[in-house]
């Protein structure tokens, strides 16, 4: 659990792993703002928080599909909120979400984390 066969083969995935395969696997990401949280930053956890930021319509219902395929084989859990939930809600800032791009760009173990189980 936590490693798409094929794509890692030095073990399990960081979470700055996943970061960088989904950005990488999922080009409509680029369209919204992305976000992981919760345990998969420390390494522990059962699945792979994922938060995701944007407008409803067709950008939206391509990148659901972009990443059902590119999560196959992770444990993930989307949450999709539109801009103003996000704002209102303050969620970004109360579950301390951190940017897939920053997170992509983290050397291993610079952010505490260890790989996913």
């Amino acid at each position: 659990m936590g490693r798409p066969e094929g794509i890692f083969t030095h073990g399990l995935m960081t979470a700055s792993e996943i970061a960088a395969h989904l950005l990488q696997a999922c080009e409509t990401l680029s369209d919204f703002d992305a976000y992981m949280f919760g345990s998969t930053l420390h390494g522990v956890g059962a699945d792979i928080d994922i938060l995701i930021v944007g407008p409803p319509g067709d950008g939206l219902s391509q990148l659901k599909d972009e990443l059902r395929a590119a999560g196959q084989c992770l444990p993930l859990h989307l949450l999709f909120l539109q801009p103003s939930e996000a704002e209102r809600t303050d969620f970004i800032g109360r579950e301390k979400c951190v940017p897939l791009a920053s997170l992509a760009t983290q050397s291993a173990g610079s952010f505490t984390e260890r790989p996913i189980t």
